[in-house]
């Protein structure tokens, strides 16, 4: 059963459907916190769920048939309008990578939840030579972090799963 505790300190929900030993709810909403600040957005939520739910949700929103490691959905336009948007994590992605990858399983979800709060803040790593890979290694530096998630995808030649992550509902309020 998921385990739904909104942190006063934060005003994010985090959302467990999937247990993550070394990766509490506190410690992603005291990250998300940071990240969401660090980008500038507004509030957001965060789903911690299963590959296969990441897969149901990347076909629906996006039309991939394919699991990736995080998706992020920009709020609707009738959403209350500090309200930046949601991420949605693969617990079992982002466990295998931190394991390949050699660092923490925490890391790895603040890299997860950092990237999909950049898609939030407006960039698309798909469509904008590089603009996205220099926020993200920005941000990334400045909040103490790993290889940035980009740079680890373009520098290696070891097939991954399927990334990107924007899975807009609307179309991007940002102009970045």
């Amino acid at each position: 059963m998921a385990n739904v505790l909104p942190f006063p300190f934060s005003h994010h929900l985090i959302i467990m459907h999937k247990q993550v030993p070394g990766a509490g709810e506190r410690a992603l909403a005291r990250f998300t916190e940071r990240a969401r600040r660090a980008a500038g957005v507004g509030k957001l939520n965060v789903l911690v769920t299963s590959g296969r739910e990441i897969r149901r949700l990347n076909h629906r929103f996006r039309g991939k048939d394919t699991s990736t490691d995080v998706l992020s959905f920009p709020a609707e336009p009738s959403a209350p309008s500090d309200l930046a948007g949601e991420i949605a994590i693969s617990a079992e992605t982002a466990i295998a990578n931190a394991r390949r990858l050699r660092h923490s399983t925490l890391d790895e979800f603040k890299i997860l939840i950092l990237h999909g709060v950049i898609h939030l803040a407006g960039y698309d790593h798909e469509h904008d030579n590089g603009e996205m890979a220099r926020e993200e290694a920005r941000l990334r530096k400045r909040l103490g972090l790993p290889d940035a998630l980009i740079a680890r995808a373009h520098s290696s030649a070891h097939s991954r799963p399927a990334r990107n992550h924007s899975a807009r509902r609307v179309p991007a309020r940002s102009s970045r």
